[in-house]
């Protein structure tokens, strides 16, 4: 009898401990990130662990690429090579993915939430704050305040220099960004300021519009300087050796994600870029 109630015993934990281990996988999210920065705030929430699928922009951690599936550039994804992932959750943002890809998904029944971004450090909190609310997780002011706390190191920069960012891919490829860019915020905020002004988003590079804005620093990605051959492939653009920027080698390239992204990294990024621009700093 007691050999009898003890193996009842036994059963009885191990169908409870099943039951327990299904009620924990189906409360486990499938997420598919199809952007960098919400990439990167879900890895700061500690839950890269439940990142099933990225976009191409989602460089960091690099963990992320070992453990979760590239599913290419956001705005040519397709629908099945997301569903292949079955996944619980899509994040992204309102104006990246295709409403053809998000109706789909829908219509499959997977949850789809995109979110709005603006660049500038509430945007950058808020996107922490709306991405934890989505998941559940309790960590949202604690990585904000890490992002406070590398703003608050910042340091004052006299001369207000004026910084030109260029995207570049290829020497065929140069684009300088204009106002209302995540890269003009990042400058401000680093205590600069944009070199060109009169447009938004990007243009291409021109000699006339860089003896126009004379740049004191110019910004790059380092993939960026790095396809045109370096500082040495900058200096041979018509026109950049002519600024003061070019007259002083006062280049400056950073990670693309780190500045461009606007997520939990950008007190970090900020941070990077102002103490890069302080050695330009002069009378």
């Amino acid at each position: 009898m007691k050999c009898s109630i003890y193996v009842f015993i036994i059963f009885l934990g191990s169908v409870l401990s099943c039951k327990s281990d299904h009620k924990e996988e189906e409360s486990t999210n499938r997420i598919v990130s199809l952007s960098g920065a919400i990439s990167e705030t879900l890895a700061a929430l500690e839950m890269s662990d439940q990142v099933v699928g990225v976009d191409v922009t989602s460089t960091f951690p690099e963990s992320l690429k070992l453990t979760a599936q590239d599913l290419g550039h956001v705005r040519n994804i397709t629908v099945e090579p997301i569903l292949a992932l079955r996944p619980t959750l899509v994040l992204g943002l309102r104006d990246d993915l295709n409403p053809d890809v998000t109706k789909q998904l829908q219509d499959a029944g997977v949850r789809v939430e995109l979110l709005d971004q603006q660049y500038s450090v509430e945007g950058a909190k808020g996107l922490v704050r709306a991405v934890a609310e989505i998941v559940g997780s309790q960590k949202a002011e604690a990585v904000n305040a890490r992002i406070q706390e590398d703003l608050e190191r910042l340091q004052n920069i006299n001369k207000k220099l004026k910084v030109l960012f260029i995207y570049a891919r290829g020497a065929g490829t140069l684009m300088v960004a204009g106002e209302k860019t995540s890269f003009s915020a990042m400058v401000s905020l680093a205590d600069a300021q944009n070199a060109v002004t009169g447009f938004e988003d990007f243009k291409p590079l021109s000699p006339e519009a860089l003896l126009q804005s004379n740049p004191d620093v110019i910004l790059m990605f380092h993939s960026g300087l790095a396809s045109i051959g370096g500082v040495e492939g900058l200096m041979a653009v018509p026109g950049i050796s002519q600024t003061t920027a070019g007259k002083n080698k006062a280049i400056i390239s950073m990670d693309g994600g780190l500045i461009s992204h606007f997520g939990p990294r950008t007190g970090e990024a900020v941070l990077a870029l102002n103490k890069a621009l302080i050695p330009f700093d002069k009378p």
